[in-house]
């Protein structure tokens, strides 16, 4: 069955996203399930939502290291969610359309990435 394209409700976040993500040594963008995800060597590290099923929230969904979901989930469940679909197996997701701490996203998303990019490509990101 084929999704339908989200409308994008806060377009400069995509961009900002988009720039994050693909900004990562060998980092690509896939569209799958009718938005954005992002991958590095075919392993999805990110995936940006535009109104998933009418929430009318834009997000992150992140694959994130065993535990840190449910620490960050409980630390403040105003910026941070259990993703469906993704969430039980560890990921976890940020909402950016309500003054987003990019500096902390930035780092989430690294982190996302560091999991599934091999050590070549994290010694890469880390030689700048």
């Amino acid at each position: 069955m084929a999704h339908a394209r989200r409308v994008v409700t806060k377009p400069r976040l995509l961009t900002k996203a988009r720039k994050l993500c693909l900004g990562l040594p060998q980092a690509t963008e896939k569209e799958a399930w009718g938005g954005p995800t992002f991958r590095v060597r075919n392993k999805m590290f990110a995936m940006y939502m535009d109104n998933h099923h009418g929430s009318g929230r834009v997000a992150f969904w992140l694959k994130a290291p065993d535990g840190a979901q449910e620490t960050l989930v409980e630390s403040d469940p105003e910026r941070f969610f259990v993703p469906p679909y993704v969430g039980p197996n560890g990921w976890v997701g940020v909402y950016l359309d309500k003054k987003a701490d990019w500096g902390e996203v930035t780092d989430l998303v690294e982190e996302a990435y560091r999991l599934v990019a091999g050590k070549r490509l994290c010694a890469e990101l880390d030689a700048g």
